[in-house]
């Protein structure tokens, strides 16, 4: 016969109920449960009233005052103290893939600082000081805004594709809660002991030997982990080689170690002493994920048309002679849950979609003997038979949506040139006349290397016929993330101008590079041919008239 959860626990001292509080203190019911005793209450009274009574109109109906009783119920399930949650340990397909996404994703975390492109640049930086980014082969300045809006949107866009076919996956194998979380838990169990020895420990006085080491090593360890988490943090910002060096001298800034106190605090308090609150109550996914929702949408289902009626029973005995289902309700699958839900009561806020219970649920069943998949990632669709339809309009739309950003993004990034051109005309004058005869325009050249290597560049002008460039070098050196401005002056032959503001282009070369070079349109302004002509046909004539 499969141990339930009393018996597995039966010799723990006091005895524990399904989330671990004891038996003797009085267990606080859950706002679902509180709302369907009001609704029974409603119906037992409703159900004795005589049928010569004018009926009233019950709060239940109306929805306009409810009895303090009532309330009282539902305020007590609202502001119920916090139960503490010991998950219990898992094995299985999920827990599996659970432990190899936070293996990748917190050694991604971790080591990606630490690894250099080229001579001495760190892959991955943020150079705030610098005002630059540098993401391998790539470095990208405030003028490449563009990008980071675009990974914003690709991300926003992923999160709610993914969350309209496999519901909360993010939350149950990616989401930094959630894998923060499960470090801290495997370090608890290591420490502490499993779900059992936790809950006895948990149950000693402070003053107890046993208790006071174990929990002093467990806070010490997840003190160091968090201290490492944060500092990391902060090598993304710094160099991690130069905050390692400055870390091992003490001879950290302010707000390096700020910054370093303040990430690593928030991973403690969260992922150490928040836990299941943070998905509860903080997060905000939790509480828009079912606009994103819908029946095709696949989420931990519990299947009460095969496990209804529960009940305990030896194995080997067909459930359907006894007049019961396949759940033997043994708990486990509420004690593996990190959040503390029972999963047979339907989907919940507090479901993060981890597959714990699945994993547990399919290892009592192949014990039983019963077919695997009475809890399952499934849909309402195909819990109630009906056919489960892939792809549908909002998948269609995000797809498409998303597929047309990341090829975007991804043209935009190789044909990204790493040089940036502006052109300033001085507004002082419009144009003046050199003693040659030719019309002259002043301009500013902003030339911004964005490169991470100096470049040598050299500038020219088209747009009007013999069309003269001057400058003081004919040469520009700009050094790696530097601007250089460079006056230049056009001058052009009167003859040649055929509009009052003529257009031209400035072009931007690397001397040392072939393929860099960027090109910026201008406006030439000054008097058209016919009307020097007019005006000096009119002077000519006043002369004669006065001669």
């Amino acid at each position: 016969m499969i141990p339930n959860a009393r018996d597995e626990e039966g010799a723990e001292k006091g005895g524990e109920e399904k989330n671990g509080v004891n038996q003797k203190t009085q267990r606080i019911a859950t706002l679902a449960e509180s709302q369907e005793e009001i609704a029974r209450r409603v119906a037992e009274k409703k159900a004795r009233q005589p049928a010569t009574e004018p009926r009233r109109k019950t709060s239940a109906i109306q929805g306009r005052v409810i009895p303090i009783a009532e309330a009282d119920a539902v305020q007590e399930a609202l502001y119920a103290k916090r139960q503490r949650v010991y998950p219990r340990e898992v094995h299985g397909f999920f827990a599996t893939t659970r432990v190899a996404m936070v293996g990748l994703t917190l050694g991604l975390y971790y080591f990606l600082p630490w690894f250099n492109w080229g001579a001495s640049r760190q892959a991955f930086l943020i150079d705030l000081p610098n005002r630059k980014f540098h993401l391998f082969a790539w470095t990208f300045w405030p003028q490449d805004l563009f990008y980071l809006t675009a990974i914003l949107v690709i991300s926003a866009l992923s999160l709610f594709l993914f969350t309209a076919i496999a519901g909360r996956v993010w939350c149950g194998f990616t989401c930094p809660q959630t894998v923060w979380t499960e470090v801290f838990l495997w370090i608890e169990r290591q420490i502490e002991g499993d779900r059992p020895q936790q809950m006895k420990l948990a149950q000693l006085p402070w003053n107890h030997r046993q208790k006071l080491l174990k929990k002093t090593a467990k806070h010490f360890v997840w003190t160091l982990f968090a201290l490492w988490t944060g500092f990391t943090f902060v090598g993304y910002v710094t160099p991690i080689r130069e905050l390692a060096v400055a870390f091992t001298q003490f001879a950290l800034g302010p707000w390096e170690i700020f910054w370093i106190l303040f990430y690593g605090g928030t991973t403690y308090g969260n992922a150490g002493w928040l836990r299941e609150q943070v998905c509860l109550y903080m997060c905000p996914y939790a509480r828009f994920q079912g606009a994103m929702f819908d029946r095709n949408t696949l989420i931990i289902s519990y299947d009460p048309a095969r496990g209804e009626p529960r009940g305990s029973r030896a194995r080997g005995i067909e459930p359907k002679v006894q007049g019961l289902g396949d759940c033997i309700d043994c708990t486990l699958c509420v004690q593996v849950c990190p959040t503390g839900i029972d999963i047979r009561n339907g989907l919940q806020v507090g479901c993060i979609a981890c597959a714990a219970c699945v994993d547990v649920c399919d290892t009592v069943m192949d014990k039983m003997g019963y077919p695997q998949g009475l809890i399952r990632y499934t849909s309402e669709n195909a819990l109630e038979g009906k056919p489960v339809k892939l792809l549908r309009p909002r998948v269609l739309i995000y797809t498409g949506a998303l597929t047309l950003i990341v090829v975007a993004l991804v043209i935009a990034v190789l044909l990204r040139v790493p040089l940036k051109l502006d052109v300033l005309r001085d507004r002082n004058a419009l144009y003046r006349e050199t003693f040659e005869g030719l019309i002259e325009n002043t301009y500013t050249l902003k030339l911004m290397n964005m490169d991470n290597a100096a470049h040598r560049y050299v500038i020219t002008a088209r747009g009007i016929d013999d069309l003269q460039l001057r400058l003081d070098h004919a040469e520009v050196a700009v050094a790696a993330g530097e601007v250089a401005e460079v006056p230049v002056r056009l001058q052009a032959d009167r003859k040649n101008l055929t509009l009052r503001s003529s257009p031209v282009y400035f072009r931007v070369q690397a001397r040392d590079v072939d393929g860099l070079s960027a090109e910026q349109n201008a406006r030439f302004l000054g008097p058209k041919e016919s009307e020097h002509d007019d005006e000096h046909e009119g002077k000519h004539e006043k002369k004669h008239d006065k001669e």
